[in-house]
């Protein structure tokens, strides 16, 4: 990531963007909200000499940058130095304002109570002479800024807003300084000097700035917050001492011990004790989790009560705080498909205000009332000024700053700002059954052995089969198994038929265990037992038939109960009107019964693993005539090509990296309360980005031509420019203000608590 400090318009992207544009082997991403330009490497090259390029571009445009590292440690020092930096920034404007004012405020006041501001003899020459040198004064140190911007543009044959607010105010002090010097020059109607105007428009700017700067603060609350949450020591045992180190000196492979009240450092797993660890700071979840040897620990949640020994997996930049932050940061620098419309307009914005500023202030000269040149140039400086595209460059990335930050609060990780977009417009939402509506942990419910062979001996063959499976629910069968103690016997010639079930040998009997589907295609004959199989699926089971040396020895019943919100969480989406569909491996009549007491509107029952993409493909094909968006849902490796498919895939944070690498949205906790959240959160965020850009359009529409003087026939009256200029610094801080909303975003189930 590299940090432009010069960045101050939306005119200012679009230079920065060209000039990236073309410079091979790497992608920038532009972020005028927080002046950043995020870098992606395309290519296999040297990515220090990528860096060294677009450094050198961004300095030939008159952007110069400066590298920041992404890694939790160097991040958050350089957090910490620009929060120094805009405090200081802010300080500055604060005071430069009050000198501007100081000066501004009292002449604004003289000229409204005696109307007397211009110049007819040598004695107003005089004192309006040194007005006008300390105005000259003002516009050099209060408003030096902005003449600096527009020397370095102009140098590179750019135009920002420093050009317009420098062209404006400049004008205005050097009209009424020829004013001063040389009367005679004017007819008496057009001695009139705009000193105030100069000195008003820099302090209501300057304040804009320092109100937006620390608005525009408050955006960045969540990646701050996200970087308190790091331990700054860890607690390492070595050679037999517990030892206080700094946590960038904890080694993989570490053992450490944390205390009742203190965070977890690193990423680990327990080898000892037990205790309730609060996570909600990373999952949104506010229950404490029970931990106990061999669970997994993350860095920033923080222990509840009990002392813990665990050992360090993953440290530093590797740890999941720290991918998170680093998450968040990329997602709030991505570009939402809505925010391009802003930045074509904004890219030709600066040229184009000062011709139509131009063209104006002619049609005043040739064809307006007399006094021609003052009123020209009120018009030409007030277009100027009220013209600036700030608002309208803030309007997108500042609501994606916000919204992505609100989301991680939420345990919400949005890989993209496209997927906030996107989420938005969901109207059917696919789910996967195992681990997405249900528990993802099923447990034997049932067994049922046909003569010759007892429930004992059908549990031993199918406990030590679906040993070599990686299946939730042979995973189910082997923990019943070992909860029955079992004496585990050797697999041979074990294959997975995926879909289907698993078949192999055991003490030299050719087993079996599978649907019906697996039983017919081998030549088995189920009607035995398929009116017991079916009243189990009625129940929500999975009845799993079993064969032994091609004989159907009986059935293995497993139940995967739904979650306990999932039903309220499926209502919640029928509240946002999405229409919900499961998919699922298992038999018709088991995804019946799952689908009913879940209350979700479709279902597709023995779908094989490959033909998930392909059902979300067709919806789409189906629903995309009609504008529709399809979103998916799922946890497992099976997921992976149907979240990468849909529109918008949500990964369930408990679920497999592929599954989480293949979606644009991870939820970091196994609810779907989760997906609702995304989409009420994508939504209001999408509100805000089209209130900021209708008020920015809005503002800019009616405001230059209001500025150009088109209500003079009507009223007889010009815009002042001081008004301009107070106009064009609270549409900037009304942006950020508006994008900070989201800060108080509460999920629909949070109101209903």
């Amino acid at each position: 990531m590299i940090s432009v400090a010069s960045m101050n318009c939306a005119s200012c992207v679009g230079k920065i963007e060209k000039s990236l544009h073309g410079i091979d082997g790497v992608k920038g991403t532009v972020n005028l909200a927080d002046k950043t330009v995020l870098l992606e490497s395309t290519s296999s090259s040297d990515i220090h000499k990528e860096i060294h390029t677009v450094l050198a571009a961004l300095e030939k445009a008159g952007f110069p940058g400066t590298v920041m590292n992404l890694e939790e440690s160097s991040f958050e020092k350089q957090q910490e130095q620009q929060e120094a930096e805009d405090r200081r920034r802010y300080r500055y404007l604060l005071k430069h304002t009050a000198i501007a004012l100081g000066l501004g405020i009292p002449l604004m006041i003289w000229g409204m109570v005696t109307g007397e501001m211009g110049v007819n003899n040598t004695q107003e020459q005089v004192a309006w002479g040194v007005v006008g040198v300390l105005t000259g004064l003002i516009l050099y140190f209060s408003g030096g800024h902005f003449f600096t911007g527009m020397w370095q543009s102009l140098k590179h044959r750019n135009a920002n807003m420093d050009t317009l607010v420098a062209l404006g105010t400049g004008a205005a002090w050097l009209f009424s300084m020829i004013v001063v010097l040389f009367p005679e020059w004017l007819p008496a109607s057009a001695r009139h000097v705009y000193f105030e105007a100069s000195a008003m428009i820099i302090g209501l700017i300057n304040l804009g700035h320092a109100l937006e700067l620390r608005a525009r603060g408050k955006t960045s609350e969540a990646v701050k917050r996200l970087l308190g949450l790091q331990a700054k020591t860890a607690r390492v045992i070595r050679d037999g001492k517990e030892l206080d180190t700094p946590v960038q000196q904890v080694h993989k492979g570490d053992t450490l011990r944390v205390r009742p009240g203190e965070k977890i450092p690193v990423d680990g797993i327990i080898v000892d004790g037990n205790s309730f660890v609060d996570e909600s700071m990373l999952t949104g979840e506010p229950i404490p989790v029970e931990k106990k040897v061999g669970d997994a620990i993350t860095a920033g949640t923080l222990n509840k009560n009990g002392s813990l020994l665990f050992t360090a997996e993953k440290v530093g930049s590797e740890t999941a705080l720290a991918q998170i932050i680093a998450l968040v940061k990329k997602a709030q620098s991505s570009k939402m498909p809505i925010a391009r419309l802003a930045d074509k307009i904004s890219s030709i914005f600066v040229p184009a205000v000062i011709l139509i500023a131009i063209l104006a202030a002619a049609v005043w000269f040739f064809a307006g009332p007399e006094p021609k040149v003052a009123h020209m140039l009120v018009v030409a400086t007030t277009v100027l000024i009220i013209a600036c595209p700030c608002a309208l460059g803030l309007a997108t990335p500042m609501s994606v700053m916000v919204g992505v930050g609100k989301a991680a609060e939420l345990g919400i990780l949005i890989r993209k700002g496209d997927a906030l977009q996107q989420a938005s417009k969901l109207t059917t939402l696919v789910l996967d059954k195992t681990g997405t509506i249900t528990k993802g942990r099923p447990t034997v419910t049932e067994i049922v052995s046909l003569t010759p062979y007892t429930d004992a001996e059908l549990l031993t063959l199918a406990a030590s089969l679906e040993q070599a499976s990686e299946h939730p629910l042979a995973e189910a069968i082997v923990e019943f198994g070992k909860s029955k103690q079992v004496g585990f016997k050797t697999v041979d010639a074990f294959q997975a038929i995926p879909g289907h079930g698993v078949s192999g040998k055991v003490d030299d009997h050719a087993l079996l265990l599978g649907n019906e589907k697996l039983m017919t295609d081998n030549g088995l004959n189920i009607e035995s037992l398929a009116s017991k199989a079916k009243q189990l699926a009625e129940q929500g089971q999975t009845p799993m038939f079993m064969a032994i040396d091609n004989h159907l020895a009986g059935i293995i019943s497993v139940s995967d109960p739904i979650r306990s919100d999932s039903q309220a969480a499926i209502k919640r989406l029928h509240d946002l009107g999405i229409k919900v569909v499961m998919l699922t491996g298992d038999n018709r009549l088991t995804a019946q019964a799952i689908a009913q007491q879940a209350g979700i509107d479709e279902f597709h029952a023995e779908v094989l693993p490959e033909d998930k993409a392909e059902h979300v493909k067709q919806l789409q094909r189906l629903l995309y005539k009609s504008g529709h968006k399809v979103g998916m849902a799922g946890d497992g490796i099976n997921d992976a090509p149907a979240l990468a498919q849909s529109d918008v895939g949500f990964a369930i944070g408990t679920g497999t990296d592929v599954a989480i690498e293949s979606a644009e949205v991870t939820l970091m906790r196994s609810s779907l309360h989760g997906v609702a959240d995304a989409i009420e959160l994508s939504r209001a965020t999408l509100r805000n980005i089209k209130q900021n850009l209708f008020g920015a359009f809005i503002y800019n529409s009616l405001g230059i031509p209001v500025a150009a003087g088109i209500l003079f026939p009507f009223t007889g009256m010009l815009l002042n420019p001081v008004i301009a200029g107070g106009a064009m610094a609270l549409s900037s801080v009304t942006v950020v203000s508006n994008a900070n909303r989201l800060r108080l975003f509460k999920p629909s189930r949070n109101l209903q608590i």
